[in-house]
């Protein structure tokens, strides 16, 4: 009877601690999926805090100015620099776009005949030469025949469009979360140090120090010299007039961070600027174009003394799996992301083990 009853509990207690656990699976699965929008934008916020709490400390020192007025100025000028160039450009491409289907209803778009120079571009010189002859020549037709193509590269082209401005305000939004934790920054900090102790021991401190600084790492040896990159190279195409300057200053933003030629983008950019401008104007746009290509090897000693010890293929691995889970913000967080883990697991490896 006892040996009974025994087994009855062990299956009552058994039965309430699968229905204890299953209900709080359900709470925490749906308390992660209200949350989970906020991730990327809570983590991209905590680098950018990581990342400029160094430069609030210097400024807040040396100008005696109060670090909530310096947050508050930080923030207000970041968040500026992303909304006013994002509002001039959505409105340039709502402009063009109304312009371009008012041509197309008119019948009155017209297309400058290719310069005989396309004719040399290597590989692909002669096929773009004979299609843009025969846009210029008879756009209707020459649109009629790759109307399937232009519709499925335009549908693509307004989902980047909305991707980008959700981009954007993500960034906004991590920007307010920076300043949040940067107003808090010794709570953080004794935060993460207490975390990084209850879960790695007496090396938490070390470990917490260590994740700092790679993160400042690569966020200014890898992506602030990338953006620097991409603002040049659209400040020059848009002064010399390429079309879809944004478009093609992303490319050179996204081959920065992955530590890719930014020439690979900017060459067929020169080649197209030749075709269509005079050659004095083309060349010095050619030169400026080269320079900012180059521009990474003698910034990353002026703002990273020691450099990035972070492979290249963790950058690209963690870049572009980043965009493909979260988008253009992932972009970034993907990178600094992965080469903190590498960083971290290099670090555990290379550590003796205890007796």
């Amino acid at each position: 009877m006892l040996s009974t009853l025994k087994k009855d509990e062990i299956v009552n207690l058994a039965i309430e601690v699968v229905i204890k656990l299953v209900v709080l699976g359900v709470i925490l699965f749906y308390a992660f999926e209200i949350i989970r929008p906020f991730i990327i934008p809570v983590i991209w916020g905590i680098i950018i805090a990581v990342t400029f709490s160094p430069v609030l400390n210097h400024l807040e020192k040396k100008f005696r100015i109060k670090r909530s007025i310096l947050i508050s100025i930080f923030t207000l000028i970041a968040i500026l620099a992303l909304v006013v160039p994002t509002y001039l450009l959505s409105d340039s491409v709502i402009s063009s776009s109304t312009k371009l289907v008012q041509h197309l209803k008119e019948g009155t778009l017209k297309i400058t005949p290719p310069n005989e120079s396309v004719k040399q571009w290597p590989l692909i010189g002669e096929i773009v030469y004979e299609r843009w002859s025969a846009a210029a020549s008879d756009f209707e037709s020459t649109l009629l025949k790759f109307q399937p193509k232009v519709r499925q590269y335009a549908g693509s082209i307004v989902s980047g469009i909305g991707s980008a401005l959700g981009g954007i305000l993500q960034f906004v939004v991590s920007l307010i979360i920076a300043a949040v934790f940067l107003g808090k920054s010794e709570g953080s900090v004794k935060l993460y140090h207490a975390i990084s102790k209850r879960l790695i021991g007496e090396k938490g401190v070390q470990w917490a120090e260590l994740s700092a600084l790679t993160i400042r790492s690569v966020v200014q040896g890898v992506i602030g010299i990338a953006m620097i990159q991409a603002i040049l190279s659209f400040i020059g195409m848009v002064i010399i007039g390429v079309p879809f300057s944004w478009l093609w200053a992303f490319l050179v933003l996204f081959l920065a961070i992955i530590q890719l030629p930014t020439i690979i983008v900017l060459g067929p950019v020169i080649a197209y600027v030749y075709s269509y401008t005079d050659p004095t104007w083309a060349t010095v746009f050619a030169i400026y174009s080269l320079l900012v290509g180059v521009s990474d090897n003698f910034l990353k000693p002026l703002m990273l003394g020691r450099g990035v010890d972070i492979p290249m293929l963790v950058i690209l691995l963690g870049a572009i799996g980043g965009m493909i889970l979260s988008g253009i913000l992932g972009l970034f967080v993907g990178a600094v992301g992965l080469a903190l883990a590498y960083k971290l697991f290099i670090t555990w490896l290379e550590e003796e083990p205890q007796a």
